[in-house]
């Protein structure tokens, strides 16, 4: 990795919940309000925190997964953070040892393959004293994985913080307290059933981030935070060699993205391969009722929330006939998750209101008897089409809680299985060159 002299650390935690995105943002608003260049990321396949990195920094927020990123693209990532900043700050997922499968997908993957040390986030709101043998036991858990420092979050005073420090110096003296963070009832974040309500329907989120960015910079000794941060160690050293990494093969020349509210589920790094490949990128906004642009040979339908917005959606005229349209003129149309519920015929809401969609494919869901899918998947096509050859892999991830009313008769577009390998069956439609999944793709499988 090379351009700047860049360094980076991770922010993970012994379990979700313990407070990691809060004081993720927190940290990269006060970096980035005391002038350092600070870029941030986020392991696995999260859309929603990612949003919340970027309103925090300013700058984009990229997606580092172990399990579902080629090394390659790893390292274009990595190569592109660093290109203009001097600092990464990247986010874990779940608990610091937690991934796809019980041996592959962490952050701590992640931590050993960058070099980058880890900071621990505890939750110490039920406990003392013991926090410390869980700092203990994180830090010498796996050889290769640095535990570099330690906040602790949610601490109830003063006398608190005493124990923890007091304990933490004697059983593990060689990770330093870095922090400890009192109970703040206005740190939090609403939530629904994909995660954090999106970062765009916050009305107060910059009066959030100013006062997460307070609360860090009074209780963290932020100065000997980012003294821990070291260069990324991983493979592609070189940002030339990084740049030419596509993840997904671009789906056409002139490609429209959808994005607003109902489809802001996108990875910066797939557009940014498609880009690199020739592709020319426009965006359009279904809830503003715009169809993709007439000269657009692609459009492609991001996940989201549809379900949110079906009435809407389904009373925009201009953006559904756009949609028609450009499969009418033989564009390559693809939908992912939301994207492809709308490519369907009905989305019933979860008040049991059946809206019509795009027709496009012979698909209805339905959120009124939700029901959640979730998990990291591995698919291979099913047929020659857009995407590639048939028996073209990609690694993606699956998370929705829409039930599949009707699907098909039609062909399936990818043949699917989970992270461990076990098959799932077929996956998705395709129709000429329309075609869509409830799977997210992120990398294509193979070397690089």
């Amino acid at each position: 990795m090379t351009g700047r002299s860049s360094v980076g650390l991770i922010v993970g935690a012994p379990a979700s919940g313990s407070g990691k995105t809060v004081f993720t943002l927190g940290l990269v608003r006060h970096l980035a309000r005391s002038g350092m260049a600070v870029a941030s990321a986020k392991v696995g396949p999260d859309y929603i925190d990612a949003a919340f990195h970027t309103a925090a920094g300013g700058r984009p927020c990229l997606t580092l997964d172990p399990w579902a990123m080629r090394p390659g693209t790893l390292a274009a990532a990595a190569a592109r953070l660093a290109g203009d900043a001097d600092t990464v700050i990247c986010e874990g997922v779940m608990g610091l040892f937690d991934g796809a499968t019980a041996t592959e997908g962490s952050t701590a993957d992640l931590a050993q393959l960058s070099g980058w040390p880890v900071v621990l986030i505890i939750d110490v709101s039920a406990q003392a004293a013991s926090a410390a043998a869980v700092l203990r036991g994180f830090a010498t858990h796996r050889p290769g994985v640095r535990i570099a420092g330690a906040v602790f979050n949610r601490v109830g005073g003063e006398r608190h913080a005493q124990i923890l420090r007091q304990a933490c110096a004697a059983a593990v003296p060689e990770v330093p307290v870095l922090g400890c963070l009192t109970w703040q009832d206005k740190l939090t974040l609403p939530e629904r059933h994909l995660g954090l309500v999106q970062a765009g329907e916050h009305g107060d989120l910059e009066a959030f981030l100013e006062r997460a960015a307070a609360l860090v910079a009074a209780e963290v000794d932020v100065a000997a935070l980012i003294r821990l941060a070291r260069p990324w160690a991983g493979h592609g050293g070189a940002a030339s060699a990084a740049d030419g990494v596509v993840p997904l093969p671009p789906l056409g020349q002139r490609i429209a993205v959808a994005d607003d509210e109902a489809f802001a589920f996108r990875y910066p790094h797939v557009l940014d391969g498609w880009r690199a490949a020739g592709a020319q990128i426009t965006t359009f906004s279904p809830l503003a009722d715009e169809g993709p642009p007439a000269d657009a040979d692609a459009v492609y339908l991001p996940g989201g929330y549809p379900e949110l917005h079906a009435g809407r959606l389904a009373a925009n005229g201009r953006f559904l006939d756009g949609l028609r349209g450009a499969a009418g003129r033989g564009a390559v149309v693809f939908g992912e998750c939301g994207g492809y519920m709308v490519l369907g015929r009905a989305l019933v809401d979860g008040n049991g209101e059946s809206h019509a969609m795009a027709g496009l494919l012979p698909l209805e869901t339905s959120f009124a008897e939700p029901e959640m899918r979730l998990g990291y998947r591995r698919v291979a096509l099913a047929a020659e089409g857009p995407l590639g050859a048939a028996g073209t892999g990609f690694r993606g991830h699956e998370f929705h809680y829409a039930r599949i009313i009707d699907e098909g008769p039609g062909a399936p577009l990818f043949q699917c299985a989970d992270a461990s390998g076990r098959g799932l069956g077929p996956a998705g439609l395709a129709e000429g060159r329309v075609m869509g999944s409830f799977v997210h793709l992120i990398d294509g499988e193979g070397d690089g």
